[in-house]
């Protein structure tokens, strides 16, 4: 049972987390931390990577129409705009895969309550919403420069502390891009970065951990459903450009875990 409570916990963390700027991979950390989660790293990923699938299918459940016009674009065997949306996706999401095909071993060590990292991290995260709020707001589309920019702040917003969302979409505000499309483009690339993830360590075996199917299970349910609401939350904040109380939280947070970790 305890086990059943802990999944629903990081379940939650992460479908909000996922979502929102503060950094789902941090406050993974933070929560096992809390919750005084002795696994191995590889389990702590077999959880990990099965909480972020949940919210990629809830992202794709949020943009199912987005998803729809791109696959039925790409049908066509032309050029089109859901050819171009696609091959830019593409492109961002190159910078990533390569840091998690070629630096994996050193990842796995990140994510094994390094909490000064993570809090240091958020710090961070929360500087580049404070400076993407202040951005103007435009009609602007993501373009191929944009989408490579971005998907190098997507490969660094793999330390855990970092907020992928808010990396991606604050870097795309700061680069102009309009702030709707930013956060649309910036959920849909994760998506196949997600997929491959889980291909990888499938092929490589790494999902041998202890954690019970149960578990991961509730996890996954916890996390699809509140995926979704944050998912449609962040979207209207987002346009709304309400980016800075997200890096008063992330500030907040990180004091707190400095103020906890200098008295232990």
């Amino acid at each position: 049972m305890e086990d059943i409570l802990q999944a629903i916990v990081l379940g939650i963390v992460q479908g909000l987390t996922e979502f929102l700027p503060v950094s789902s991979s941090g406050h993974l950390e933070l929560a096992k931390w809390l919750l005084n989660d002795d696994s191995l790293a590889a389990d702590s990923m077999l959880m990990t990577v099965t909480l972020h699938a949940a919210t990629a299918l809830a992202t794709m459940v949020v943009f199912r129409k987005d998803v729809a016009d791109i696959f039925g674009d790409l049908f066509k065997f032309e050029w089109n705009e859901g050819t171009k949306f696609s091959l830019l996706i593409i492109v961002s999401i190159i910078p990533a895969a390569i840091v998690g095909l070629f630096f994996d071993d050193i990842l796995d060590t990140l994510f094994s309550q390094q909490i000064t990292l993570v809090a240091a991290m958020l710090v961070v995260t929360g500087l580049l919403l404070f400076l993407a709020d202040r951005a103007k707001d435009t009609d602007k589309p993501v373009g191929w420069k944009e989408a490579v920019i971005v998907g190098v702040a997507q490969a660094i917003a793999i330390l855990p502390g970092i907020s992928r969302s808010g990396a991606t979409i604050g870097t795309s505000v700061l680069l102009g891009v309009d702030r709707s499309r930013a956060a649309r483009f910036s959920f849909l690339m994760v998506v196949p970065l997600i997929l491959g993830k889980m291909a990888k360590d499938l092929l490589d075996g790494d999902f041998g951990g202890s954690v019970d199917a149960v578990s991961l299970g509730v996890g996954f349910v916890a996390a699809f459903f509140t995926g979704i609401g944050a998912c449609v939350w962040m979207i209207q904040l987002v346009k709304r450009a309400e980016l800075k109380w997200f890096a008063y939280y992330c500030f907040g947070v990180a004091a707190l875990v400095f103020g906890v970790l200098a008295l232990v």
